[in-house]
């Protein structure tokens, strides 16, 4: 029998502005991300199981990897996609602002250096900004850049798929 897929789901918080869609995206933490920029940012988003609803989960990992509720409103569903790794992503995108100077993101524990025996904390998120679309699309993961294309179709009923 197939092992089930693994299960996240994300907040996609993005604002309008005088140079066009903003989202808001975090880098992600620890060791391995630290020095890299393309590919090394999220959707804030995170595991759930088959117990919790997608949309709840997304709001619960957006208040987990922030420090603060998702602003009040209607999500939209932009689906899924399967991440290289399988996991399969779902997002939903919030109209609405944040702060990201006031962002303090959850931990995980991890051996760094490996090999060494010490265990160190990190943050999922070591920071988070606002970003437009064209730049979000080469910093974010690259399965994720998905959901900016479902994004902008949403916005912009008429707009051709990419």
């Amino acid at each position: 029998m197939a092992k089930p897929a693994r299960l996240s789901a994300g907040m996609l918080l993005y604002r309008r502005s005088d140079q066009g869609i903003e989202v808001l995206v975090g880098h992600m933490g620890g060791p391995f991300w630290a020095r890299k920029d393309a590919g090394a940012w999220s959707i804030p988003k995170g595991e759930y199981d088959e117990h919790e609803e997608a949309q709840a989960a997304a709001f619960r990992e957006f208040e987990e990897e922030l420090g603060a509720p998702a602003p009040a409103g209607t999500p939209i569903c932009l689906g899924e996609v399967r991440q290289s790794g399988g996991k399969v992503v779902t997002v939903f995108a919030l109209e609405g602002d944040f702060d990201e100077q006031t962002a303090v993101s959850n931990t995980f524990e991890m051996e760094w250096p490996k090999g060494s025996g010490v265990i160190q904390s990190f943050p999922e998120l070591d920071r988070v900004a606002w970003l437009g679309l064209e730049p979000a699309r080469t910093k974010l993961v690259k399965a994720q850049a998905t959901f900016l294309d479902r994004l902008e179709q949403h916005l912009e009923p008429g707009r051709p798929s990419p």
